[in-house]
């Protein structure tokens, strides 16, 4: 089964529609909460891989599918995929990883992507390359 959730936090300075305008450049969600706490947290989340087109076509467009590939390799742990993008980056529709939550000052977009074959989810979105070419072209996995 697939599950994917992304959160990203709405800080005080920051306008709400902007944050979801943010998530929504990437990722087509089904659902969506905003969540009280420390920080506002706005959660988005989708039962198919469908949902994640958008990022697997900017990652062609903007040629960045070998350093897409390490971050999301890095990030398999168990049953989980999580990886952290770059907020303001995101709402003006650039793909940029961070490492950690304070490469983005106003906190990172953070995806967790659940299913039984995530090996074939980073294929799929990165697929390995040649001279900055993909090999291959894998279909989406099923869900």
């Amino acid at each position: 089964m697939t599950r994917i959730v992304v959160t990203a936090e709405i800080r005080p300075s920051e306008d709400e529609d902007k944050v979801k305008v943010a998530v929504a450049n990437f990722f087509s969600f089904k659902s969506s909460k905003v969540e009280e706490g420390k920080y506002r947290l706005f959660v988005a989340e989708s039962d198919t891989l469908s949902s994640l087109s958008k990022f697997h076509r900017v990652l062609r467009e903007e040629r960045i599918l070998d350093a897409a590939r390490k971050y999301l390799r890095r990030g398999i742990e168990g049953d989980r995929l999580t990886f952290m993008i770059h907020k303001q980056a995101a709402y003006v529709g650039k793909i940029t990883f961070v490492d950690s939550e304070n490469e983005s000052p106003l906190g990172p977009i953070t995806y967790t992507v659940f299913h039984r074959d995530l090996e074939a989810v980073v294929d799929w979105l990165a697929p390995r390359t040649s001279r900055g070419r993909p090999l291959w072209d894998n279909p989406m996995p099923e869900d």
